[in-house]
């Protein structure tokens, strides 16, 4: 039987398709994941209604109304599924468990679970493990969870500091042979248990390291006793720091033996069979610090329009399905970056090696040419397996050099006129991109450098030129036509979908702006042009950086589905990977569709299920490398900072809440908290309709975007944490986080 909606909630009609309302309220309702089967049955529907009711949920979907809960499953999108993978966090005042979902996309802290504790005879839940729990929610932003099963039967991991017992601490005045040997800082920040390290278990690790622990069986109440098993490296090393994320999220980065012996017998590809483009003066644009060149490109004028060309690296011919290669890069997902090192999805033998579209030397690829008319509207295009010799590897810095008048020797040794045909074919393609509209968000990334001893030496803005855009329009028009060529072929693939924001996001949004008199169309008509019309109203105003950060909260995360749903940023209907096989397996996988559509080898292509099956992994993967990336930023920019504590910066408001006002630092470009303790002596409302922090007997007040100048208090190199003050209010006495 399917689940009923709750009492007192109004019968739904039956016998014809519900309206929208009726629709969530029934799936909001039920205690299982509901897919079609279920609401044809609750609501009496026959095939007749089966193209309707997909289509439905299709724009409910779109529309941030619903949420996928698995193989063609749905949940209401405000509220967490039935179960899901929580990670325990502490424990409350009784000693019972305290989680967190491991995956958050929503607004504001992720719900607490509170967890029963475990039947009897099981081990407890210990901080850090995770587990699938069935949760029942109890309140806004409250669940409670039972356990269903362990993730994993694999030692629980605790990453952290380590600290040597100092002599003012409690525990060494306890007799030597109970004393311990120090303590364990986690570097997880919602992590609220303390562990200790007792003696002898410390693996003669110095003071101030970053190690690896798992949980000694616990030997008194609110007390967690750890043994390190692994050191990462002293926590003043800023080549340590990347190794956290890559522990706490469990990122693979030893690759098995066998998958490295692949990789090591792999060979260059024979011409024999495929089209020969060595000729063809293609050319990689990528960073200075690149040493994977996965995609080149090459134009040539064609009337009024332009040729355009985009070669990608052959991934398809060395990794097989099925291999260890294949395994290993589907389990990785993507590779991962970070400052002092790669983390690569594929090994080096083939990442930047046989795969590598390097200078001067044959490679293997796929390549597709397609007509740009004036308008950048694309046509004719045509997918084949090639033989390429890439004629330069440049840099964006080099080509953007080149195009505003100082192009070094290697720039000047390239085909007359190619640089001018790049050019002139991104000038095309950014002429149909305005037409249809996409959002553009002005985020500055930064970049963080390194010295040759591993000591930070800069946090700097990352310039976007436009080098960058043309290699970024390039690549865009080579993903749509592999999703269009894969459409009309009706080969499944994996696309790229974005959807709209969900209508709750796009309220919120739409209050904000209207605080600073910036109006948005209705929810049912928003489209990202019409996001993008705002950004253009505050562009070079002190407003630009806070609305650019509004609308990027408002947004879905982009995911991989089988379902061609759309890319709402980009505006398209279709979009698929297709561009970086050596980084991403998306893109490897769409590689393989069009082999066998184009007729270049048998099928069959997986299939749908198959496909949705793996396109939610490696939405996960990415997320997690995502967040890898972030939280690595943070504890890079915490750790410069620690040796900047007491120095005055500038800032501005990100948002505002009940214990503080989040400030983004102007240096750094990472959010620190300027908790209330220390806000000048006065009682503080926090309006959330008018988003502003105001005092009761001043007229001091704060509000999203303003300029502040603060002073560093705290820094937390091992959570990536930061506390601020503000120059002119003396200190007020205030409990002291880690």
């Amino acid at each position: 039987m399917p689940d009923r909606l709750p009492t007192g909630t109004p019968p739904a009609r039956t016998g014809g398709l519900p309206d929208r309302e009726q629709l969530r309220a029934f799936i909001e309702g039920a205690t299982g994941r509901i897919g079609k089967r279920e609401i044809s049955r609750e609501f009496g529907l026959g095939p007749e209604h089966k193209a309707a009711l997909r289509q439905m949920l299709r724009d409910m979907a779109l529309d941030g109304t619903l949420a996928p809960a698995g193989a063609r499953r749905f949940r209401v999108s405000d509220r967490l599924p039935e179960s899901m993978v929580v990670q325990v966090t502490g424990t409350d005042a009784d000693g019972d468990p305290i989680a967190r979902p491991v995956q958050w996309d929503g607004e504001g802290p992720a719900p607490t679970v509170f967890m029963h504790p475990e039947l009897r005879g099981r081990a407890a839940l210990a901080p850090g493990e995770r587990v699938v729990a069935r949760l029942r929610r109890v309140g806004p932003g409250r669940y409670e969870g039972r356990t269903l099963r362990r993730v994993s039967d694999a030692p629980i991991q605790i990453v952290g500091l380590f600290r040597t017992l100092p002599p003012d601490d409690p525990a060494a005045s306890t007799p030597a042979r109970f004393r311990p040997a120090g303590r364990l800082t986690p570097a997880d920040r919602r992590a609220k248990a303390e562990w200790v390290i007792p003696a002898g278990e410390d693996d003669g690790t110095p003071d101030n390291e970053i190690v690896i622990a798992t949980p000694l069986p616990q030997s008194g109440p609110g007390l967690h006793p750890a043994r390190i098993i692994e050191r990462l490296g002293p926590q003043g090393d800023a080549r340590t720091i990347s190794m956290v994320s890559v522990a706490m999220l469990g990122i693979p980065h030893v690759f098995p033996t066998e998958a490295l012996a692949q990789a090591k017998a792999a060979r260059g590809v024979a011409p024999a069979g495929r089209t020969d483009l060595r000729e063809m003066p293609l050319v990689t644009i990528d960073g200075a610090d690149a040493r994977d060149f996965d995609d080149a490109i090459y134009a040539e004028p064609d009337g009024d329009g332009f040729r355009i060309t985009i070669a990608i690296a052959d991934v398809a011919w060395y990794v097989r399905p099925g291999t260890a290669l294949d395994r290993e890069a589907r389990l990785r997902g993507n590779s991962v970056y970070f400052p002092d090192r790669v983390i690569p999805m594929l090994p080096e033998d083939l990442s930047n090696g046989w795969c590598s579209l390097r200078p001067d030397e044959d490679r293997g690829c796929l390549f597709v040419t397609m007509t740009v008319a004036p308008d950048g509207a694309v046509s004719n295009a045509r997918f084949g397996r090639a033989v390429m010799r890439s004629a330069a590897r440049l840099t964006y810095e080099q080509v953007q050099a080149a195009r505003d008048g100082a192009p070094d020797t290697t720039m000047q040794a390239l085909p007359p006129g190619l640089l001018d045909s790049l050019f002139g074919a991104w000038t095309c393609l950014t002429h149909a991109r305005r037409a249809r509209g996409t959002l553009d968000l002005d985020l500055p990334e930064r970049l963080v450098r390194l010295g040759d001893g591993g000591q930070i030496t800069a946090i700097a803005p990352r310039i976007r030129l436009d080098s960058h855009r043309l290699v970024e329009e390039f690549m865009i028009a080579a993903n749509v036509a592999a999703a269009r060529c894969l459409e009309a072929r009706h080969i499944p693939c994996l696309y790229r979908i974005h959807a709209p924001p969900t209508p709750e996001r796009l309220e919120s949004l739409r209050r904000a702006l209207d605080l600073m008199g910036l109006k948005l169309p209705p929810v049912g008509s928003l489209r990202a042009a019409d996001l993008d019309r705002v950004l253009a109203t505050v562009r070079d105003t002190d407003q630009a950086g806070l609305v650019n950060e509004l609308i990027l909260r408002a947004q879905n995360q982009a995911e991989y589905s089988p379902e061609p749903v759309g890319h709402f940023g980009l505006s398209l209907a279709a979009y698929a990977h297709f561009t970086s096989p050596i980084r991403r397996y998306a893109d490897l996988l769409t590689h393989r569709a069009l082999l066998v559509a184009t007729g270049l080898e048998p099928g069959p292509a997986p299939g749908h299920e198959a496909l949705e099956e793996v396109g939610e992994a490696i939405t996960r993967t990415e997320r997690r490398a995502a967040q890898a990336e972030r939280e690595t930023l943070e504890r890079y920019a915490a750790t410069w900072l620690e040796a900047r504590v007491g120095t005055e910066m500038d800032g501005h408001v990100s948002s505002l809440s009940r214990f503080g006002i989040f400030v983004v630092l102007d240096a750094t470009g990472t959010s620190a908290l300027l908790p209330m303790s220390a806000l000048p002596e006065d009682q503080w409302h926090h309006d959330e309709k008018t988003q502003t922090l105001h005092a009761r007997d001043t007229a001091v007040a704060f509000r999203p975007g303003q300029a502040l100048r603060v002073r560093i208090e705290e820094a937390c190199a091992i959570r990536g944490t930061v506390l601020l003050a503000l120059p002119d209010v003396a200190p007020r006495l205030r409990r002291r986080r880690p």
